[in-house]
């Protein structure tokens, strides 16, 4: 059974990443809006904004790379929207196949498509100026939690995709997560908000995230920052699991 679901979900990966491949434009789009925020923060804001003796490359980079993944997730919701009004889903279910096979095809080529989109990013930043302390340990630290978080908003981006009138409204989901960052530590230190904006940034999953990329980034200790991160990171995919789930086999039904 495990086998044939492995079986299946490769090979329904593959078509999926053909579509990717196919459309190169879908991971330029990801990339070149963090990037032009990350060029517009350096060079237009960045002299502007105190943050020690940390390069504000440095120090921003965490927040465009949740940025990255956040718009690269809305374009797992369009593939999926475009899937079931083409009714290949109706088609995958007459087939001798696992039917979760279906999904996490899109999950997988979804983790694949934004890691590709944050190594360029990286590798943008690192032309701007960008270095680290970290260690191998540290930065695989950092792809771990990336992928996490990635995994869980791309659980999120199931149930538009899967339940949008719209092509619209499947992608409509993710602006609010792109602009989370900016309500965050990810441009500007906290402490320099007003009193119930400060709550929120400091209440809110983008900064424990961002707090914690940063400080592994540095080489420096990451504290308690990382166990909240990870329990964010672990909250919201379960949550989105559950409700995508509920939601395709609505669909499907």
């Amino acid at each position: 059974m495990t086998a044939h679901f492995l079986s299946d979900t490769a090979a329904l990966t593959g078509r999926t990443l053909r579509h990717v491949t196919r459309s190169l434009d879908t991971i330029i789009t990801t990339v070149v809006t963090p990037v032009a925020m990350m060029l517009m923060f350096v060079y237009v804001f960045g002299g502007a904004i105190e943050t020690g003796s940390v390069p504000y490359v440095n120090y921003m980079l965490p927040g465009i790379l949740l940025m990255t993944v956040a718009s690269g997730v809305s374009y797992t919701a369009y593939r999926l929207f475009t899937d079931v009004q083409s009714g290949i889903f109706e088609r995958f279910q007459s087939m001798p196949i696992a039917r979760s096979g279906v999904l996490w095809a899109h999950v997988v080529t979804s983790l694949v498509a934004n890691l590709v989109a944050l190594v360029l990013v990286v590798g943008v930043a690192v032309l701007m100026g960008f270095r680290s302390a970290a260690g191998v340990s540290a930065w695989l630290a950092v792809a771990g939690i990336l992928l996490l978080f990635t995994l869980a908003l791309t659980w999120l981006a199931v149930i538009p995709g899967l339940s949008a009138s719209s092509v619209e409204g499947a992608g409509a989901f993710a602006y609010p997560l792109i602009f989370l960052p900016f309500v965050s530590s990810a441009f500007v230190p906290t402490g320099t908000m007003p009193g119930p904006v400060r709550w929120f940034a400091e209440h809110q999953p983008a900064t424990s995230i961002v707090d914690t990329v940063r400080a592994l980034f540095a080489g420096q200790p990451v504290g308690d920052d990382i166990w909240i991160t990870l329990a964010w990171c672990a909250g919201i995919l379960v949550v989105a699991y559950v409700f995508a789930v509920l939601a395709y086999r609505r669909k499907i039904a």
